[in-house]
């Protein structure tokens, strides 16, 4: 995983407290990423990806477009450039966090 992603992701992790659920960043051979917010400071773990309420399948550059605000969530899901497997109601509330 490219480390301006990591980093990007970290700067947002404060955004993301009360989101209660573990979402994970899958960019396939890139590598992924999991958040585990589900207590009060949510962080960067080593989870397996399985372990997620909600995986987004996105591409390491989509996913750089996405964190920096130059690819709408909605737009990339509707374009299936992101994948969503588990709950949309997190999908979704993780979108608005983050606008």
């Amino acid at each position: 995983m490219d480390n301006s992603i990591l980093e990007a992701v970290e700067a947002r992790l404060p955004q993301l407290r009360g989101l209660n659920a573990i979402v994970a960043f899958d960019c396939g051979d890139d590598g992924s990423i999991v958040v585990d917010a589900t207590g009060p400071t949510p962080e960067i773990s080593d989870d397996d990806v399985s372990d997620a309420d909600c995986i987004l399948k996105i591409s390491q550059a989509n996913l750089q477009k996405l964190i920096t605000g130059k690819l709408d969530p909605m737009l990339a899901f509707t374009l299936g450039k992101l994948k969503v497997k588990g709950s949309m109601g997190i999908a979704a509330k993780l979108s608005s966090m983050l606008d």
